[in-house]
């Protein structure tokens, strides 16, 4: 005759093994999560580095079409740099336009006036953007905010700094109708090229522009 077992009773987890699978569960959670929150991290930051690339290009191309714009005036300069503001003529459909640009607390922004068409209202801009170049006020557009500082230099039979009072013409060129600009006395030669040295908190950012300068026509007095 077969002696029969008696069934052993079910066994479930005790409390210390539920704690312990807890506690493994959070530690994986936890990896998890950091892994999830580094990816996320590095992705805005990819973003963030996309976004000023994209900003500062669009910036620099704005700057090469103000410069490939740029006119001779009988009425005032046609660029003139300061050590912060750069200012200059640039042609526009509707007449002459007054740009500046300039690096002012950390940030690089430009300035551009309504286009005129008489020499009187281009003289006016003119002196008016030389005060408002060093002033906050409406108007100003910053093209990036990491700007730490920057320089202007022109080609003269190579690269001079253009503050610089080296390689001025003789003598300006004589006044038509007694036009403002004539006279004797000695004058910036203009130059044939222009480089930008802008100093970011990312780097340092050149870029050389070749001017091709022309007499502004149909300006009146």
């Amino acid at each position: 005759m077969n002696a029969q077992h008696p069934a052993r009773p079910s066994r479930g987890f005790t409390l210390v093994e539920v704690l312990v699978a807890l506690v493994i569960m959070s530690v994986i959670a936890a990896m998890a999560w950091r892994g999830v929150d580094t990816l996320v991290r590095s992705r805005d930051a990819g973003n963030a580095v996309l976004d000023d690339t994209l900003r500062l290009q669009t910036a620099v191309a704005q700057w090469d079409s103000d410069l490939a714009a740029l006119v001779r005036t009988d009425a005032i300069p046609a660029l003139a740099f300061d050590g912060a503001s750069f200012s200059f003529v640039r042609r526009q459909p509707e007449g002459l336009q007054i740009v500046v640009w300039r690096v002012r607390q950390g940030r690089w922004q430009r300035y551009a006036y309504a286009p005129v068409t008489r020499a009187g209202d281009l003289v006016e801009n003119w002196i008016f953007s030389q005060g408002q170049a060093n002033a906050d006020g409406p108007g100003w557009l910053t093209l990036d905010g990491s700007a730490l500082d920057w320089q202007v230099y022109y080609y003269r039979n190579g690269w001079s700094n253009a503050q610089s009072s080296d390689d001025v013409a003789a003598t300006s060129p004589p006044a038509e109708g007694g036009k403002p600009g004539g006279g004797s006395g000695p004058v910036l030669q203009l130059p044939g090229g222009v480089r930008m040295v802008l100093r970011l908190k990312s780097g340092t950012l050149t870029r050389d522009v070749r001017l091709s300068l022309s007499q502004a026509p149909g300006v009146v007095p």
